[in-house]
C-alpha cells in the first residue's frame, strides 16, 4: 500500500495518500507525459491517442478561456458517453473552470432547477438535447454545440483556440487541492436535489482508491458503459482510468449483445456496471460465445448483486472476478471495495473500507457500535466532500465531526467486510438510478385534482426496483384520471427512469399512523397484490391546477 498520513482538511483530520498528484489537471498530466502513443479514447470507429486528447484538450481550454470563462465559473455538460464529454470535463478541469453534469435523462424543469442554483456560465450540448435547455431565466449565456460550426472550429484551431498544446500554458489554471472541480447533484428526501462539491482532493484521491484497491496499470481497458455523468461514471471509471493512463472504450447506450461484441473487441480488463447490465447478459443464449479472457474485474455498485447472477458470472468466465462497490455522490464514489477475488466468497457484502477511507456503525444517539451489530453509517476520509453548493442547512445535517451521515443502515465484522441491511432513506433503486420518492411525489401533486400521492420501491426481477406511485385524488378528478396519463404528465417534467410503472388511483386516503405519516410498509405489502404490468392504456391529457 502507497504510504499515507494523517492531514487536516476543512474540520477534519484525515489519512491522505501522502505522494498524489495536486491536483485532478497534475494527474492527467501524468498520463499524458508517460503514455503519450497509448490510446486514450474509444469512440466508435474514433481512436484518440493521449497526445491526440491533450490537444484537443488544449484547444478547448484555450477556447473557453477567451470566450471568457474563468477559474470557479460553472460550466454544465450535457452530452452522452461520447469523446466530446471527455475532452470537455478536461478542459473545463484545465482551466479552472467547476464542471456541472447534466444527465442525459433529465426534463426541463429538473435542468432548470439546476441552472438556478449552479448558475454556469456556459454550457456543452449535443443537438439532441436542445429541446430541453431552457431559453431564458438562469440560462448560461454562453451555449456550444458539439454538433455545430463553431464547435469544430473550437477544436480545430479556429476560434481563437490553440493550434497545438504548448500554447495551452495561457489558458492552464495550478487548482489549488481544495478548490470545486465539479458539482454533482444529488436528489434527497425533500424533493430538491443538492449539489455535492466535488473537490480536486476528493476526486484525486477517489482515483488513487482504485489504483490501489484494484491494483490496476496502465495496460487496463475499460468500457464506459454507465452514464459518465454520475459518479459512478466520473469518479469511478473515466478519471481513474485516464488517470492510470488506459484506454476509454465509450458507449453511449447499453444494449447488452453490443456491450459483449464492444467487450470483445477492445479487450477490455476490467468493466463497472450496474447489477441489472449483469442480468441483462446473463439473458444472451450464447453468452460463452463471446471472448472475454481478458476481462478481469467485474465491478458493480448501486444495488446489491443477486448471488446466482455472481456465480453465473463465475461460470461464463472463469477469469473474471466479480467486485462489490459501495459509495454516493458525497463519497466521490467508492467508500468500499471488495478486495479481488473475494466477491464470491463474501457475496453479501458490499466489500471494505477503502484504503483512506473510515467507516463507522453509529446508533440513533451517536454512539459507535460493535463489529457485527447494526446501525447507521457514518462515512470519512479524503473522498468525502466538504459541503454542499449554497446549502449550509443541508451540509449542517448531513455532515458531522467530519463523516458524512449515509442513511443507510448496516454493519461491519470483525474481519472489515461491509454490510448493507436496509435503507434509512426513502429511495428507491431503479437499475442504478437513484429515485427519491418525494420528489416524484412533489411532481404528481401538481396534476389537478391529486389530493396526495406515495411513491414507493417495488422488487424487480431486472432492475432490482421499479417505481410505484399511489394516488388518492378527488372524486371528480378519479373519472378523467388514468394511469397512462399520469405517467405521460410524469414523462414531460422529470427523467425516464423516475417515471412510475405503475400508478395506482383511488379516492381513499393513503394509509397513516396515528401521527398522520403515510405508512408506506402498507403500500408495499399492497403493491405485491397488484396485477402484472399490462399494455399501456390510451393516455388522457391531465393539466396543472
Amino acid at each position: 500500500m502507497p504510504e499515507v498520513r494523517k492531514e487536516y482538511h476543512w474540520d477534519r483530520l484525515i489519512t491522505c495518500y501522502a505522494n498524489r498528484p495536486a491536483n485532478v489537471n497534475a494527474l492527467m498530466a501524468r498520463s499524458f507525459a508517460r503514455s503519450p502513443e497509448a490510446v486514450a479514447v474509444v469512440d466508435g470507429g474514433v481512436r484518440l491517442t493521449y497526445t491526440q486528447l491533450d490537444v484537443l484538450v488544449g484547444r478547448l481550454a484555450v477556447a473557453l478561456a477567451r470566450r471568457g470563462v474563468k477559474p470557479g465559473d460553472r460550466v454544465a455538460v450535457m452530452l452522452n458517453n461520447q469523446k466530446e464529454a471527455v475532452i470537455g470535463v478536461l478542459a473545463i478541469s484545465r482551466i479552472g473552470g467547476v464542471l456541472v453534469p447534466l444527465g442525459t435523462r433529465l426534463r426541463g424543469p429538473e435542468i432548470e432547477y439546476i441552472f438556478a442554483d449552479a448558475q454556469p456560465v456556459a454550457i456543452l450540448y449535443a443537438p439532441a438535447f436542445a429541446a430541453e435547455l431552457p431559453a431564458s431565466g438562469p440560462a448560461p449565456a454562453m451555449r456550444f454545440d458539439v454538433g455545430g460550426p463553431v464547435w469544430a472550429a473550437m477544436l480545430t484551431g479556429g476560434e481563437g483556440a490553440a493550434t497545438d498544446a504548448a500554447p495551452t500554458a495561457q489558458a492552464a489554471v495550478e487548482a489549488d487541492q481544495h478548490d470545486a472541480f465539479g458539482i454533482l447533484y444529488t436528489s434527497g428526501t425533500t424533493g430538491k436535489p443538492k449539489g455535492a462539491v466535488l473537490t480536486h482532493l476528493n476526486v484525486v484521491h477517489s482515483c488513487l482508491h482504485w489504483e490501489d484497491a484494484h491494483q490496476l496499470t496502465s495496460e487496463e481497458r475499460t468500457l464506459v458503459c454507465v452514464p459518465w455523468s454520475h459518479v459512478a461514471g466520473l469518479c469511478g471509471v473515466v478519471l481513474p482510468f485516464l488517470g492510470l493512463g488506459g484506454t476509454l472504450a465509450l458507449m453511449a447506450e447499453f444494449k447488452r449483445r453490443d456491450f459483449l461484441a464492444l467487450a470483445q473487441r477492445e479487450r477490455i480488463t476490467h468493466a463497472l456496471m450496474v447489477p441489472a447490465m449483469y442480468g441483462l447478459c446473463l439473458l444472451e443464449p450464447d453468452l460463452e460465445t463471446f471472448d472475454l479472457g481478458a476481462w478481469r474485474i467485474g465491478a458493480y455498485g448501486s444495488a446489491p448483486m443477486p448471488e446466482p447472477t455472481i456465480q453465473r458470472f463465475a461460470q461464463a468466465f472463469p477469469k473474471l472476478q466479480m467486485c462489490n462497490c459501495y459509495g454516493a455522490t458525497e463519497t466521490t464514489s467508492p467508500a468500499t471495495m471488495m478486495p479481488r477475488g473475494d466477491g464470491v466468497l463474501h457475496a453479501e457484502s458490499i466489500g471494505r473500507t477503502v484504503p483512506c477511507g473510515d467507516i463507522r456503525v453509529m446508533d440513533e444517539g451517536g454512539v459507535e457500535l460493535p463489529a457485527g451489530e447494526e446501525g447507521e453509517l457514518w462515512i470519512g476520509g479524503p473522498m468525502v466532500v466538504p459541503r454542499y453548493w449554497r446549502n449550509p442547512e443541508a451540509t449542517a445535517a448531513s455532515f458531522v465531526a467530519g463523516y458524512w451521515k449515509s442513511g443507510d443502515i448496516g454493519a461491519v465484522d470483525a474481519q472489515g467486510y461491509v454490510r448493507i441491511a436496509d435503507r434509512k432513506k426513502d429511495m428507491v433503486n431503479r437499475g442504478g438510478f437513484k429515485v427519491y420518492p418525494a420528489e416524484v411525489e412533489s411532481v404528481i401533486a401538481g396534476i389537478a385534482g391529486v389530493v396526495e400521492a406515495a411513491v414507493i420501491g417495488h422488487p424487480d426481477e431486472i432492475l432490482g426496483e421499479s417505481v410505484i406511485a399511489f394516488l388518492n385524488v378527488t372524486p371528480d378528478a378519479l373519472a378523467g384520471l388514468d394511469e397512462a396519463a399520469v405517467r405521460s404528465y410524469c414523462a414531460t417534467r422529470m427523467a425516464d427512469y423516475k417515471v412510475p410503472e405503475r400508478v395506482v388511483i383511488g379516492v381513499a386516503q393513503l394509509p397513516r399512523n396515528a401521527n398522520g405519516k403515510i405508512q408506506k410498509a402498507d403500500l408495499r405489502q399492497t403493491a405485491k397484490t397488484l396485477p402484472t404490468l399490462s399494455a399501456p392504456r390510451p393516455s388522457r391529457k391531465v393539466q396543472a391546477p
